[in-house]
């Protein structure tokens, strides 16, 4: 029988981490790891319990965008406050994974959805057809992160041909798993606890209505989180999770639920886009051209095997449509950061002419 483990490491601290934290922990401060963010104020989940915490002016200052500030997984070095105060988060830790997008709207941000995730969830309904091109861009996300991904069909009970959808989600899964549940008749979700485990963090992914929320009930075994009643006219589920958040299991594991995202634009892709489509990148050793972007060089082997039958050519344009998205995104980025480059020489030059008069007088 194993020896019970600490509450930090029922959250998923381990050696690696009281390494990490050892100069904070001499500064007098406490881990801790946010389970909740609501409008800049954090609830952290520590071993001596649950505390609200806000970000240190500090970091708010230092920070060069949204992605610096603390998001759900994240651990971080607290300073308590007095009785009824809230705590303070002096510093973060490292993060092993993360989950990033393009924020929505005009700027060119990264968006942190979660991080420190071990197994993510991509969760679709099959109350709709599989939407192969979404499952793409999915594994491409959690992929990148560093989390292992698993593509989870919810509502396999409305399904009408249950086999057929998970064989058409394994046409693009290449080896990563995919299984069909439901949360409201047989087989149930129970093939999922596999990969729940204590210590280790799930999140789970996927559009809006999906069943992400009532799949994490289930896990955990109470009713957790909110959930919408499907509607009758079309069997489709309601939108319901409107925050991330960090719940702990009692057999044991974390899992961070996440709402619905209507738009997903990868913030990087790099080489996780091509173990996504990776019979394109197998055979893209054969074209002409070493930086053939298979799109409308001369003898690209990419394109001789769509046009054979060899490559599913609507998977072929979503790829291409990925890649244009990816090189956009590469300039947009470059061009924020060239901005940022000039308004931070900007403030020193002000500074400097500051510290001129200064001594002038």
């Amino acid at each position: 029988m194993s020896d019970p483990i600490s509450p930090l490491e029922s959250l998923g601290w381990d050696p690696g981490r009281d390494a990490e934290f050892a100069p904070h922990r001499a500064s007098g401060l406490m881990p801790g790891r946010v389970s909740l963010e609501h409008n800049h104020v954090y609830r952290v989940m520590t071993e001596a319990g649950e505390l609200l915490a806000e970000t240190a002016g500090r970091i708010k200052h230092q920070a060069e965008g949204r992605r610096e500030l603390p998001v759900v997984g994240d651990w971080v070095a607290l300073r308590t406050g007095g009785s009824g105060a809230r705590a303070t988060v002096a510093a973060m830790l490292p993060r092993r994974s993360w989950f990033s997008r393009r924020a929505a709207g005009r700027e060119t941000e990264e968006q942190v959805i979660a991080a420190n995730v071990d197994v993510a969830f991509i969760v679709f309904g099959l109350d709709k057809p599989v939407n192969q091109r979404a499952i793409e861009r999915y594994l491409t996300l959690v992929r990148r992160s560093g989390a292992q991904p698993v593509i989870v069909l919810n509502k396999s009970d409305v399904s009408e041909d249950v086999g057929a959808d998970v064989a058409e989600a394994t046409v693009i899964a290449g080896d990563v798993p995919v299984h069909a549940v439901s949360t409201h008749a047989a087989p149930g979700v129970g093939v999922l606890e596999q990969f729940v485990a204590a210590g280790k963090t799930l999140a789970l992914l996927g559009p809006s209505g999906a069943g992400k929320s009532s799949i994490v009930n289930r896990l955990v075994g109470e009713e957790r989180l909110p959930t919408g009643e499907v509607r009758d006219w079309d069997r489709r589920g309601r939108h319901t999770s409107v925050h991330r958040e960090l719940v702990m299991r009692a057999a044991g594991g974390l899992i961070i639920d996440t709402p619905g995202m209507r738009e997903l634009q990868l913030w990087e892709a790099g080489d996780d886009l091509d173990a996504t489509f990776d019979e394109i990148s197998a055979l893209s050793a054969e074209c002409r051209f070493r930086d053939c972007r298979h799109n409308a060089e001369p003898g690209c082997a990419v394109k001789a095997a769509v046009a054979e039958g060899r490559i599913d050519p609507a998977r072929y344009d979503n790829y291409l449509k990925l890649c244009e998205e990816q090189t956009a995104m590469e300039k947009m980025r470059d061009e924020r950061a060239l901005r940022e480059q000039k308004r931070k020489a900007k403030i020193g030059s002000k500074a400097l002419k500051a510290m001129q008069k200064d001594r002038d007088r």
